[in-house]
């Protein structure tokens, strides 16, 4: 990790460490997760430590068409791995041990097979024998390793099980010589462009390919080899390696899905917009059908509800035997053009030889389908420029029943969320969707509301029309459903938490008044448990509502006490309406966690915490938000700060502005624009706009279209107003597109030339969000020592 002084104490590794009480927030323990069986009487528990070390972030990686892999496990780098499984019976009973687990283990993904009787998940070997294929056996609870060769999870999880639970589709790795070396001369790399008015620029991508060694690369790391496993561990080869982006059995277990992606490979483009191949195969390789032969997609019409042309979102539909389902653009994929019907969900059953059926067309871009049966499923809509959503009922296998729309309203309004839809796994171990003999339907939502959210269960007849609410959480607790346990929808798995104590897992009968409590964790940071936690309301200066929630040290009382150094954490958000925008967000009933990644951390020093303080940005579809940013931006955080100087928290002079991504980015603009601030955390951010140039969060012109909107909210064009210390912290190796690394080396640059007071430090190994324990508590470190010098008197 590099920074621009070398003063500070550190720990033996270089790093540094924040302040005990910090310190012991990283470490607090996290309960395990829950992954329930197919017929949820069953759980297993996956134990994720709280913070992976540095040395597992420095493994070996290559960063290519967009991924990255780790080149001894042949996988996608993940870090968030499992150390420790067991299984407990969900309704009662205490966690029970799974025998014959290898020594430190590390579970990347982990499966329930369908009939229940095995759980399969991989492995990452330490010793670098790449990606283990390991089995339990549920009666025993005794795991095995199958004697497969190394399983390849690049693109996915590198396994699925067979619908009769038989054995596994597993992909595997290949190639395990030695990589391709690089050419003792490189060779010119030659893109091109060709005319298309209406076509959208690309994004600016990071991780890209460069040249044809990082394409001989790419081929050697991510090909992978289908195959057919039975329980045994014994495999037989399907159809030849390739670069297989996706392989799923069909429900019936006799066809496969594959999309292979193909040259010749893009160097503008991640691989999910590479050329590819959408087949067929049956269980001995051949093709039986060739849905499509897809061209790289290097250039899209513009705007946020464009999509490539030809087949997208390839599947199989849930509730037939063989019948692939998927979806396609009547407009071309572009928005711009007038269409009464934007998207088609289009099938095609066993054995292909038909021509395709369209089941439904959609006023808006198809956003997902769950199939139930052939009299009865749901499609979701959604058109961005619009922020327009609806839900439709279809019946797929009758023609004459038009779809009916169940559902219209606004993404952006979360008081009328209706919530999703609930699935059942079917005998397949297929999603669907979950309907009680009486034909009702199941939906569950976060249930925003004036006073906060408060999670609900509703049933709903999609017939008639009729809705009724089962459950709504209480006001004495926040309680979330996880999933129902029966299929008539009687009981539910429930997460319950309170302000004072963590979510614990809970058995809710419908109809009963209090839960069954099936877990106990205890309070990860007891010595905080007396935080302070309010809610506030307040107005920005044309009227529009705010919300924020503040944290105050135990025990403070500002007319006792006065004014704390005060530490504003935000993130902009777009939005249409006024009215959209003054909504309630989060719930005062959740549980006071103090999390080390966001802001509330720094109420254990003794800061007062403003968190999320509402910073809307209003436009509408025929006028941008952003050509009014600045504006609104402003008069977002003066609301903010007013509405603390009138509690007695905070003072002039004391107050500082953190952020991360987009929200570092806002930083940026507020210690250009105003003299609120005394000092400013931006973590991860971009700040020259000319520098992603075709578009950036929800802004759809170019830099070309709104030259002068981009100059205007770089705050890296008007670093010279900048007089507040900035604080830059940023990953190596980010690849979020329009953050690169650069962006804050840049604005370094430029406030250090000025003459400015500004640090930056940068993250080894580190991406978009930061993931090893030591870059974590150096991260807090740097936060930490920074309020200290600028907010305290002294």
């Amino acid at each position: 990790m590099q920074t621009r002084t070398d003063q500070e104490p550190r720990a033996e590794n270089g790093y540094r460490l924040p302040p005990p009480a910090l310190q012991a927030i990283v470490d607090a323990p996290q309960p395990p997760r829950w992954l329930p069986s197919p017929r949820r009487d069953l759980a297993l528990l996956l134990h994720v430590p709280p913070l992976p070390p540095i040395s597992a972030l420095a493994q070996p990686e290559l960063r290519l068409a967009g991924l990255r892999i780790h080149t001894r496990a042949r996988a996608a780098c993940r870090f968030d791995l499992a150390a420790a499984l067991c299984l407990r019976p969900i309704a009662e009973g205490e966690p029970q041990p799974i025998l014959g687990l290898p020594p430190d283990l590390a579970v990347a993904d982990a499966a329930w097979s369908a009939d229940q009787r095995h759980i399969a998940f991989t492995h990452r070997d330490p010793a670098g024998e790449g990606t283990q294929l390991w089995l339990v056996d549920v009666s025993s609870r005794r795991a095995t390793r199958l004697p497969t060769p190394p399983v390849h999870s690049v693109f996915d999880a590198g396994f699925d099980w067979l619908p009769d639970s038989s054995g596994l589709l597993l992909r595997l790795s290949v190639g395990a010589g030695a990589a391709p070396p690089a050419a003792a001369a490189r060779v010119p790399v030659t893109m091109a462009s060709q005319r298309a008015p209406q076509a959208r620029g690309l994004r600016t991508y990071a991780d890209l390919l460069r040249n044809e060694h990082d394409a001989a690369l790419l081929d050697h790391y991510a090909t992978a080899q289908l195959a057919l496993a039975d329980l045994a561990g014994r495999c037989t080869p399907v159809g030849d390696p390739g670069l297989l982006a996706s392989a799923s059995p069909s429900p019936d277990g006799r066809a496969l899905l594959v999309q292979r992606v193909c040259r010749p490979y893009s160097y503008q483009v991640p691989i999910q917009r590479f050329a590819r191949d959408i087949e067929v195969w049956d269980r001995q390789g051949r093709v039986v059908h060739v849905l499509a032969r897809l061209p790289a997609a290097e250039q899209l019409p513009r705007g946020h509800d464009a999509v490539p042309a030809g087949p997208r979102e390839v599947h199989w539909r849930a509730d037939e035997p063989a019948t692939l389902a998927w979806v396609e653009a009547l407009d071309g994929g572009d928005p711009a053009r007038s269409a009464v019907h934007r998207d088609a969900l289009m099938v095609c059953a066993a054995p292909f030889d038909a021509p395709p059926r369209c089941l439904v067309r959609l006023p808006l871009r198809h956003a997902s389908v769950v199939w139930g049966d052939g009299s009865t499923a749901v499609i979701t809509e959604r058109w961005w420029r619009s922020r327009s959503l609806a839900h439709w009922r279809f019946a797929p296998d009758d023609a004459a029943l038009e779809p009916v729309r169940i559902f219209d309203g606004s993404l952006e309004d979360r008081y009328a969320d209706p919530g999703a839809v609930v699935t059942w796994p079917d005998a397949a171990g297929r999603p669907r969707l979950l309907r009680t003999a009486s034909g009702h339907t199941f939906w569950t939502g976060p249930g925003a509301s004036p006073e906060g959210e408060r999670p609900f269960i509703d049933r709903w007849d999609l017939g008639s029309g009729q809705r009724e609410r089962l459950f709504r959480s209480g006001a004495d607790g926040f309680e979330q459903p996880v999933c129902p346990l029966d299929p008539e929808g009687r009981s539910w798995l429930v997460t319950r938490e309170s302000p004072d104590s963590p979510a614990n897992h809970c058995l809710r009968t419908l109809g009963l008044e209090t839960p069954t409590v099936l877990t106990q964790h205890p309070h990860p940071t007891p010595a905080w448990r007396e935080v302070v936690r309010r809610h506030l309301a307040y107005e920005r200066r044309d009227g529009v509502a705010l919300h924020a929630t503040l944290y105050l040290p135990p025990g403070y009382d500002a007319g006792r006490d006065g004014p704390l150094p005060t530490l504003l954490w935000a993130y902009p958000m777009e939005y249409q309406s006024s009215a959209a925008a003054g909504q309630v967000g989060g719930s005062p009933q959740r549980f006071r966690a103090l999390s080390w990644w966001g802001p509330e951390a720094f109420v254990a020093l003794g800061y007062a915490v403003l968190d999320d303080p509402g910073m809307p940005i209003i436009g509408s579809p025929d006028t941008p938000a952003n050509d009014s940013f600045i504006a609104q931006l402003v008069a977002n955080a003066e609301a903010a700060v007013q509405a603390l100087l009138r509690l007695g928290v905070a003072e002039p002079g004391r107050l500082a502005v953190g952020g991360h991504s987009f929200g570092a980015f806002m930083v940026a603009n507020l210690l250009a624009h105003t003299r609120l601030f005394s000092a400013g955390i931006a973590r991860s951010g971009a700040y020259n706009r000319s520098l992603t140039p075709f578009g950036f969060q929800s802004e759809e012109r170019h830099y070309w279209q709104a030259r002068e909107v981009y100059r205007a909210v770089s705050p890296f064009d008007h670093a010279e107003r900048i007089e507040a210390p900035l604080l830059l912290i940023h990953g190596e190796q980010d690849p979020n597109p329009g953050t690169f690394p650069m962006q804050s080396e840049r604005m370094f640059a430029a406030l250090q030339g000025l003459g400015r007071e500004a640090r930056l430090v940068m993250l080894p190994h580190e991406g978009h969000r930061y993931a090893a324990r030591e870059s974590i508590l150096h991260m807090l470190a740097e936060m930490s020592d920074w309020l200290q010098r600028h907010l305290r008197p002294a």
